[in-house]
């Protein structure tokens, strides 16, 4: 599998913290091993247009599509509560 970010992604992702920035890329090398790592909590988010949520940390989750070998990453966003 490969990552491919949406241009909006590294858009919002900059507006983030560096913290949340390198949690991010922690959380994408989990993704590219195994979808079902603990840590990512990964579930279908809108099953209509097939996208996936998963979680950066308890305030933070990234959206995406799996398209063939491929994770389309389509937005970062903070989890509302």
């Amino acid at each position: 599998m490969i990552i491919q970010y949406h241009p909006w992604f590294k858009e919002n992702l900059r507006k983030f913290p560096r913290y949340i920035q390198e949690k991010f890329y922690k959380q994408a090398e989990f993704l590219l091993r195994d979808i079902r790592h603990p840590s990512l909590r990964v579930k279908k988010y809108d099953e209509s247009n097939n996208v996936w949520q998963a979680r950066v940390d308890v305030n933070v989750r990234f959206y995406f599509k799996i398209k063939n070998n491929i994770y389309f990453l389509l937005n970062i966003k903070r989890h509302p509560k």
